[in-house]
């Protein structure tokens, strides 16, 4: 198909039968005087007093404990760069539609038209009380850490960037089945982070937390290391004490995590990796190097991607959609990292479960846990009970929600009733 009938396609999927991807739905009668007097006035002065008398009755009496607010300015959207607030808006009302598919979350999109670091914090901070949690989206590095920093300390819902957490939590999941798989001791594993971004340094964070000790990582400029004097707060935290050679990064290195671009690393540094390597080209729409080329050079290879046409799609929608379905249901007031560990835990094992008839249909294809599945299809239905059961419970033991008497098996049981 040529890529000009590919993007009418898009124009028409967007524009038809009505313009966006995302409607605001009505959830009670409005059929009658009587409703339209609940509804609107007298009625609604009644739950209004009763959250001025207690703000937690707005998770009773309003949509707050369902809604999520996908909050971006436009300034690192998917592969397109810095294309400003308003463009970005097919992108985040896309979140909301995958928040809805997967989880059963509302959302609503904001776009944010700002590259202030205190605007875009005052802005977000003072819309808070209508959402349960705020998704931040595509805000360009380094400002995205301190964004979230911010409206972290600040607010008491939970707030994630998930460009930096998502990308992190799957990738986690990944790596620590592939090194089952290929055999290999994690706290051992020599990785190779292409990449020095908003991903990249929470990738390489979360790495650390599961054991990973040798983490290199790689920006424009090549390794990040100490004897540089150009490294802001975020990369020195993985600069290496010496500087290494293009040959020594990649010679005998077990996992190469591509966050970057195309071209940013060559099969030539492929084939100085060690037996049974495992290679993750994350780069969006095209990867640094295509699965093909890396197989062709490397058949003991186990290859992950971000595109849905391969295997092993490392895609943010795993993780999204149940981290905050779980940390809404238990009230957080954070997604700490406990919980996104906890994320990526599931994720891991639900990989190696029996894989339902219906997937198999979907991908057309066998799926079974091994070189060529290790983490799960976005469509098992499965996800929302077990991702969001295991952030819940970590909510609850690491004190990110006081939430009392929880329930693990009644919790999962509610969540599997709402998977259709």
């Amino acid at each position: 198909m040529s890529k000009k009938k590919i993007d009418k396609e898009a124009l028409d999927y967007h524009q038809f039968p009505q313009p966006g991807k995302i409607s605001v739905e009505v959830t009670k009668a409005v059929e009658t005087q009587k409703d339209l007097s609940l509804a609107y006035t007298p009625g609604v002065a009644v739950p209004c007093l009763e959250i001025e008398k207690d703000p937690a009755n707005a998770y009773k009496y309003t949509a707050k404990s369902n809604l999520v607010a996908v909050i971006s300015n436009g300034t690192a959207v998917l592969g397109l760069g810095d294309i400003g607030a308003l463009a970005s808006k097919p992108v985040m009302e896309g979140k909301g539609v995958l928040f809805k598919k997967f989880s059963g979350l509302d959302a609503y999109d904001i776009e944010v038209d700002t590259k202030s670091i205190d605007r875009f914090c005052s802005v977000v901070s003072a819309i808070a009380p209508t959402f349960g949690g705020i998704n931040l989206e595509d805000i360009k590095a380094p400002e995205c850490f301190e964004i979230e920093r911010r409206l972290v300390d600040e607010l008491d819902i939970p707030v994630m960037h998930d460009d930096q957490h998502g990308t992190a939590v799957i990738s986690t999941a990944a790596i620590l089945n592939a090194c089952e798989i290929a055999n290999k001791d994690i706290e051992k594993l020599k990785i190779v982070v292409v990449g020095a971004g908003a991903a990249a340094i929470s990738c390489a964070r979360l790495y650390r937390e599961v054991g990973v000790q040798n983490i290199l990582m790689l920006d424009s400029k090549g390794l990040i290391h100490q004897g540089r004097s150009d490294l802001n707060d975020f990369k020195r935290e993985f600069a290496t004490h010496d500087y290494m050679t293009h040959d020594e990064i990649f010679t005998n290195a077990d996992v190469i995590v591509g966050l970057s671009r195309p071209g940013t690393f060559h099969i030539e540094d492929v084939k100085k990796m060690c037996n049974n390597p495992i290679i993750f080209t994350l780069a969006n729409p095209t990867p640094e190097i295509f699965p093909e080329e890396t197989r062709a050079a490397r058949p003991d290879a186990i290859v992950a991607t971000g595109r849905s046409d391969y295997p092993n799609q490392v895609n943010n929608v795993l993780g999204f959609p149940f981290i905050f379905r779980g940390a809404m249901d238990v009230r957080a007031k954070e997604i700490n990292t406990q919980m996104k560990l906890a994320a990526s835990k599931a994720l891991a094992e639900l990989a190696k479960k029996e894989v339902p008839e219906y997937l198999h249909n979907i991908h057309g294809r066998e799926l079974q846990y091994g070189k060529e599945y290790i983490i799960p299809s976005p469509f098992d239905k499965r996800l929302v009970v077990e991702i969001s059961a295991a952030v819940a419970l970590a909510a609850i033991e690491s004190g990110a929600s006081d939430m009392k008497n929880f329930d693990l098996d009644e919790y999962k049981k509610e969540l599997a009733s709402r998977v259709k």
